[in-house]
């Protein structure tokens, strides 16, 4: 640390190089932390998790009673030890409360004063912070398994829906329609993600083993269709063709920069994708356990080298390097299954609901301090990154 200190000082390394380290070091060390609470309001399974990207301070959660919840994860008792406290929540005693499971709940990527959440009820809710009113309610004819917001659109207020329809919903915020629909799954639709890159690219996943890249300006909709063996049919049966997964697609995710996409389907495979070209980069994850009916929520690390994919497995969480599949290190800590899991940014924290009814804090471990009786000179040396390095010698040197 103190040699990149240094060299960033010195001008010597690139300043985002010492960022990078830190936050890559921090993930490695997360820990279940003992200092650390979420009051537990669920009186049943917590199905989905949401943190603002304004501040990183509040939390959604949703659960399989139809109940959610607003958590504030700031310290403000400033104590070493303290509970992060419900601000609210909508109970079952609330008129516009879910009546069935909650699947998807999703802060507006621009403003805390709104959120959104989904249900086995077949609607989908938009949400006054500020009232806990709802502001409009869309209806749907099946049951509603995921929706999303872009979190970089400008020109349009889309939230995209998969539902017991093959039929991928678009609902627009600002006429109150969900009349545009896109077309070309065969099966109910378990996830959806728009591109943190391009606001008018949509990724579903569907139970027919299928993922379908949308750009939704077009007429026809859809791009391309993933296909887990890259166009060469000799080695798939006509009814693998075209497809991501030998199972139901139900959990999809895109990498901060937009470039790569990676799914989760139950035949317990992770597949990284190349989001421009459609190709199945062949990453090896290994078996990655996923026996869930429904839509999965993992996620992805932001702004380390490497990335990490924090993926529900069983009653733990695995962790995987994104680009080489390496599987790093296995959390533990909740009683039963995992559903869902988020990744706080700004701290690089985690927080993840299970059937248990608990939602557990995952926090980087302290760095460990130096004693006063070890000199400088005998700790590890940090070398400089060889770019920013003086290659020039003189002739002494070289004698």
């Amino acid at each position: 640390m103190l040699g990149l200190m240094a060299a960033r000082q010195a001008g010597l390394d690139d300043p985002a190089r010492l960022r990078r380290a830190e936050r890559t070091r921090r993930v490695l060390s997360l820990e279940l932390n003992k200092d650390r609470d979420v009051e537990r309001i669920h009186g049943s399974g917590i199905n989905t998790l949401d943190i603002e990207p304004i501040e990183g301070r509040y939390m959604l959660s949703g659960g399989s009673d139809g109940v959610i919840v607003l958590y504030d994860l700031e310290n403000l008792s400033r104590k070493p030890s303290y509970t992060c406290k419900a601000l609210f929540s909508v109970g079952r005693s609330h008129p516009d409360v879910h009546k069935f499971s909650v699947e998807t709940v999703q802060w507006y990527p621009h403003d805390t004063g709104m959120f959104t959440s989904s249900s086995f009820d077949k609607t989908l809710k938009i949400w006054d912070t500020n009232t806990l009113q709802p502001a409009d309610i869309f209806h749907f004819e099946g049951t509603v398994y995921s929706h999303h917001m872009s979190p970089v659109a400008t020109k349009h207020c889309l939230i995209a829906v998969g539902t017991k329809s093959p039929k991928v919903q678009l609902c627009d915020l600002k006429s109150g329609s969900s009349s545009h629909i896109l077309q070309g799954h065969r099966q109910e639709v378990l996830a959806v993600s728009w591109s943190p890159r391009h606001e008018y690219i949509l990724a579903t996943g569907s139970a027919d083993g299928r993922v379908k890249l949308w750009d939704v300006r077009r007429a026809s909709g859809c791009l391309s269709t993933l296909d887990q063996h890259n166009g060469e049919k000799s080695k798939a049966s006509s009814e693998a063709a075209n497809t991501a997964h030998n199972g139901r697609v139900n959990g999809i995710c895109y990498t901060n920069d937009g470039l790569h996409l990676l799914t989760i389907g139950t035949d317990d495979r992770m597949r990284l994708w190349n989001s421009s070209t459609g190709e199945n980069t062949l990453v090896n994850y290994g078996k990655v356990c996923n026996e869930s009916r429904k839509g999965l929520k993992f996620a992805v690390s932001c702004g380390c080298n490497p990335e990490f994919a924090f993926v529900p497995y069983g009653s733990t969480i695995a962790v995987y390097t994104v680009f080489t599949g390496e599987l790093i290190t296995t959390l533990r800590g909740h009683y039963s299954t995992v559903n869902c899991c988020v990744f706080q940014p700004h701290f690089q924290e985690l927080y993840s609901g299970s059937k248990d009814c608990n939602i557990l804090a995952w926090i980087p471990a302290p760095r460990e301090p130096v004693p006063d009786d070890i000199s400088e000179e005998s700790l590890p040396q940090k070398h400089l990154n060889p770019a920013y390095e003086d290659a020039w010698s003189s002739s002494d040197d070289e004698g």
